[in-house]
């Protein structure tokens, strides 16, 4: 079974006290231990001994509710959450706080990250009552779950503007809603189960038109069964190109990015501008495809020049504060660092350019280094807050450094779990004098820097990434509107290298290559300086969704970065230098890991999260549909038939279990009426917006468009599927997707950029199949896949065959029996040693096979010329063959 965390993470929290309700004292110095003590996840561990008599989510509470005839007061929020912990250290802490929540409510706390079909419902009613949601969300439910008020933050005391009161503290709300429950119970419930019932009315998905097209660009859209409409190839283009004009309009054209601040790296955005610039190219409009082309390029750059991009160790924060990317809200998730590096690795396919794998090589490096488990799962999230090192009384420094510095190797079970527990303590060691601040590990003094530097390096580097005496926090109104970084700095790229040393008078400043290693070298020193400060907390839970993310990113690594020249490839921190196949060891690491600790493969069932064991909450339709769509990815990257395989079974399930047999698409949730769904969730949701993690059915559309042209034939003669979703065939099921969020495709295409790219690879098909087919493993199938994976070129699906291996020759001669019936020709043509061949097919015929990895690189580099209309399905089949 996977192993423990080894650093300071929240989850081990709960090992430096005793478990279990109760205000006496427990063991390790607490005075409270709560019902949370015995969870997995490292946030609800963070409140494990708070006065609050807090419950998870769950009967428990909801019997003791109904039973009292109380109101639940629900809270939400994560472990990396910023205010979450400000309203802990104000009010879940207050001795007189926790009697008003214990006297009058029942009080639930809940992981958004663990349960996000939770939060879905009552974020949902709390963005429609307030016009806004966030984090931590404060909801006021009856015991039936019915909610009757809510907002997100409150404060400790009542806030006053002008002699009116303008924020209620967070007691006066309590002992308000606690009056009003005790004079009008019945109007409350009344009120709230209205609410509830129009909450689910409103949140019902729309069905797609039964008649006539939604509009004049969907004309040739098929019919599926029930005379639904399914998907025309026209509407997908035109949602792409839409949604590229949305873009466009919002572009910052001095800073990039999308909007005004905060601005959020939304990758999903910058995918749909690549894919949308290729379109017009295709089309003939060169000038509209340089406009969007630049857009996306420019906000990359941008990106990775300011300070949301973590110049020290790699990796991005959650974003901006100010419109420059400079000062970042200082929380790191794994949600965001995959998709970006996947997203920057489709810029260096497109461009070359070497800076675009330089920063995608720094954010795998970052997760690799720091957030990747000793059993090869990835954790969630760094905290934004860590203790300020001038504030931690000596003895805590002292201490904190040690655990930094990992003298919790020992030897023997209990030695481990012992040290573990130290790790913990020292990690929240606001218990012990120092005082938590946001950003606290990642600013710095210009003195701080020159101090480790000296004075060649120390220059060098205050000049290229800005730090100054007074502090570069203050470029925007924005970046410090509460002076909390006066006098410290974010490095972001100020001046270019080779102008700052020419500058300086650097004897290096004509030499690139010394220049580089120099900076490198600054930045690994002040690394290792930045590593013996207190470190933000780790959540170290494992979540199945963003690990689907990074097995997929990982991959894609593997044999994009293949293009770099290799004397290029070196150590230049945070960048670690590695060989490009070292990701497709890494992608396969969290793979087995996610099969291990995360699929019960005799229920056929994911859970959602790993921490100190597998979490006993299930999966939801986003962790498979992410899922899916790594091992898509590991397999394409030469990882192995067994990753497709698996895909498969795991696009079954999702079928069985979230697909909406009435209009398309998957819910988040499974049918309330099956074994697998919680009773308490009272509101079965569809999402149709991509945020910061793609809505489940986008993610979803785009892998049955690929598991289509891979495995053509989905249920071989005499295999019954899983259920009457599963039977549907991959590209009927995709069609239905697509065509369930017609409205928003047409109407808001900005609210699902990843959609619109998963109706552009619709547009695109039939899809380029490359079939690379030589022994497993051998060099010369390896070039044939990098040469595959060389170019941009989002319109393919590669197949990896191995005619040596007759498990493998079975499997495509039952699932792609004309991808078989070519590799077997060749081989037999050729007396079966031919070597490593590729084969580039599209609208159902092939280019001349080839061992040559730079024909195959050409090949599919040419732009395809987009069919007319979106070809019927048939066969897959190989002229002349």
């Amino acid at each position: 079974m996977p192993a423990a965390s080894d650093r300071p993470g929240a989850a081990a929290a709960a090992a430096a006290g005793g478990a279990g309700p109760g205000g006496a004292a427990q063991p390790g110095g607490h005075a409270h231990t709560n019902r949370l003590a015995a969870e997995e996840s490292p946030y609800l561990l963070q409140h494990a001994h708070n006065p609050v008599d807090w419950y998870p989510w769950g009967e428990e509470a909801f019997e003791r509710a109904r039973a009292e005839d109380k109101p639940i007061f629900l809270s939400v929020g994560y472990a990396t959450c910023h205010w979450c912990h400000v309203m802990e250290r104000e009010s879940f802490e207050s001795e007189e706080v926790a009697e008003l929540l214990n006297r009058d409510f029942i009080s639930i706390k809940v992981d958004r990250e663990e349960r996000p079909d939770v939060d879905r419902v009552y974020m949902s009613y709390v963005s429609a009552v307030s016009g806004s949601g966030g984090w931590p969300m404060s909801v006021w439910l009856t015991p039936a779950l019915e909610p009757f008020y809510g907002g997100t933050y409150y404060p400790p005391t009542d806030k006053f503007m002008g002699g009116q009161l303008v924020v209620p503290g967070f007691s006066t709300v309590l002992r308000r809603i606690a009056s009003l429950w005790s004079r009008n119970r019945q109007d409350l419930k009344d009120k709230a189960a209205l609410t509830l019932a129009q909450l689910t009315e409103a949140l019902q998905p729309e069905l797609p038109p039964d008649s006539a097209p939604a509009s004049p660009t969907a004309a040739a859209s098929p019919s599926g069964p029930g005379g639904l409409p399914l998907f025309g190839s026209s509407l997908a283009a035109a949602a792409v190109d839409a949604c590229g004009n949305d873009l466009a309009r919002r572009y910052d054209g001095e800073y990039g990015g999308f909007g005004g601040p905060p601005k959020f790296p939304r990758p999903s955005e910058i995918n749909l501008l690549l894919r949308a610039q290729q379109q017009l190219a295709e089309a003939g409009d060169p000038l509209g495809a340089e406009r969007l082309r630049s857009m996306a390029l420019r906000s990359l750059r941008a990106m990775a020049e300011g300070g949301v991009y973590d110049q020290l160790g790699g990796g991005f924060h959650r974003y901006s504060v100010d419109e420059l990317w400079h000062v970042p809200h200082f929380e790191k998730m794994l949600y965001d660092n995959p998709q970006l590096a996947s997203t920057y690795l489709s810029a260096f396919q497109l461009t070359g350019d070497r800076m675009y794998a330089t920063v995608a090589r720094g954010v795998l490096d970052y997760l690799l280094r720091d957030m990747t488990s000793p059993g090869g799962g990835l954790y969630s999230a760094e905290d934004a807050d860590s203790e300020d090192p001038h504030t931690l009384p000596p003895a805590a420094a002292q201490h904190a450094q040690q655990a930094q510095q990992g003298e919790q190797a020992q030897q023997g079970e209990q030695a481990q779990e012992e040290a573990e527990a130290a790790s913990a303590r020292a990690a929240r060691t606001e218990r012990g004098g120092g005082e938590r601040k946001e950003g606290a590990f990642y600013v710095w003094t210009r003195d701080e820097i020159m101090a480790v530097l000296g004075p060649e390096l120390g220059p060098l580097f205050c000049t290229v990434y800005g730090i100054t005496e007074e502090g570069n926090c203050n470029r925007s109104d924005r970046s410090d509107p509460h002076g909390e970084f006066h006098g410290k700095s974010v490095p972001y790229v100020a001046v270019q290298p080779a102008e700052a040393a020419a500058k300086l008078g650097l004897p290096f400043a004509a030499d690139p290559p010394e220049l580089q290693r120099r900076l490198a070298a600054a930045r690994e020193a002040l690394a290792a300086t930045r590593a013996g400060r207190p470190r933000p907390t780790l959540d170290d839970k494992v979540v199945t969704a963003w690990n689907g993310m990074g097995i997929g990113a990982l991959a894609l690594a593997s044999r994009a970065l293949a293009a770099e020249p290799p004397e290029a490839v070196q150590r230049l921190f945070p960048v670690e230098g590695r060989p490009a196949a070292a990701y497709l060891a890494a992608a396969q690491r969290v793979a087995e890991f996610a099969r291990e600790a995360l699929w019960d493969g005799a229920a056929r069932r994911l859970r959602r999260s790993y921490c100190r064991g597998p979490s006993v909450v299930p999966a939801f339709a986003d962790d498979y549909a992410a899922m899916v769509g790594g091992l898509l990815d590991l397999y394409e990257a030469g990882g192995g038939r067994q990753w497709l395989q698996w895909a498969a079974e795991l696009q079954a399930v999702q079928d069985e279990l979230f697909w909406d047999e009435q209009s398309g698409g998957y819910y988040s949730t499974p049918d309330p009426s099956s074994p697998d769904a919680d009773p308490s969730i009272r509101i079965r949701i569809k999402d149709d917006y991509d945020g910061a993690e793609p809505a489940a059915s986008s993610v979803g559309a785009l892998n049955l468009l690929r598991l289509a042209d891979l495995l053509p034939v989905r249920h071989p003669e005499g295999a019954a599927p899983a259920s009457p979703a599963a039977a549907l065939p991959y590209e009927e099921a995709a069609a239905r997707t697509l065509a369930a969020f017609t409205a928003r495709l047409t109407q808001a295409p900005l609210a699902v950029p990843q959609l619109c790219c998963a109706a552009h690879t619709f547009a695109k098909r039939p899809l380029r199949q490359v079939i690379v087919a030589g022994a497993a493993g051998a060099p010369d199938t390896s070039a044939l896949l990098d040469a595959v994976h060389a170019p941009y070129c989002p319109d393919k699906v590669v197949l990896v065959v191995d005619p040596y291996d007759k498990s493998d020759m079975d499997f495509w001669a039952t699932h792609n029996p004309a991808a078989h019936a070519m590799v077997l020709a060749h081989w037999e043509k050729a007396g079966g040693k031919p070597g490593a061949t590729a084969f580039v097919c599209q609208n159902y015929t092939c280019q001349a096979p080839t061992g040559d990895p730079a024909r195959v690189r050409a090949m599919l580099s040419q732009q395809q010329v987009p069919p007319g209309a979106r070809a019927q399905a048939k066969p897959f089949t190989m002229p002349g063959l």
